[in-house]
């Protein structure tokens, strides 16, 4: 009854237009656009809302088998992927960094913040597996030509932290101390 209702007052509605279009000479007018009417559909009776849910239920065990894969696919798609990279290809990502524990922390002779480095010497500033900020210690620039008296080239430790015996004139020697409860092992910069 109400859909009939809500069609009749929907055309009762349309009637001036449709009049207007019918009319001889509506769109002839010189520089007038063409009217057309659209068609127009009378509403449907609603009928009882059917929930989604039932709506959607397969009616046999290999439909709802079908519609659970299709399900975990879609939730699958919308998961993102991790790859991990083939061996002997170049780290890249987070596989640039040293998992906890394998980079220990370099021992070495603390640098006072105040003490002024001459040219060759660098802080070398690291931090613990657990988040802790350490000391700088001195280390040699990398970049730098380290010469005895004579000219001849120093021979430089591997892991360039500077000994006691080659650290500059004036400087207090304290050697970075392991921190409580610490790992032992850290990143550095």
């Amino acid at each position: 009854m109400l859909a009939g209702y809500a069609a009749l007052e929907r055309s009762s509605h349309d009637a001036p237009l449709a009049a207007a279009a019918d009319s001889p000479g509506a769109s002839e007018a010189p520089g007038a656009p063409a009217v057309s009417a659209a068609p127009r559909v009378a509403a449907k009776p609603l009928g009882a809302p059917v929930p989604r849910a039932a709506a959607a239920l397969p009616r046999t065990p290999d439909e709802q088998q079908l519609a659970e894969e299709r399900a975990l696919e879609r939730e699958l798609a919308q998961q993102p992927t991790y790859t991990i990279a083939p061996p002997g290809s170049p780290a890249s990502g987070m596989a640039l960094f040293p998992a906890p524990g394998t980079s220990p922390v370099l021992r070495g002779i603390v640098v006072p913040d105040d003490f002024p480095l001459p040219e060759g010497y660098v802080r070398h500033h690291q931090v613990t597996d657990e988040g802790e900020a350490l000391p700088p210690i001195l280390m040699f620039h990398p970049d730098y030509d380290w010469l005895d008296r004579d000219g001849a080239p120093i021979e430089l430790p591997a892991d360039l932290v500077v000994p006691p015996e080659l650290a500059p004139e004036g400087m207090p020697i304290e050697q970075l101390a392991p921190p409580a409860g610490s790992s032992g092992a850290g990143s550095s910069s």
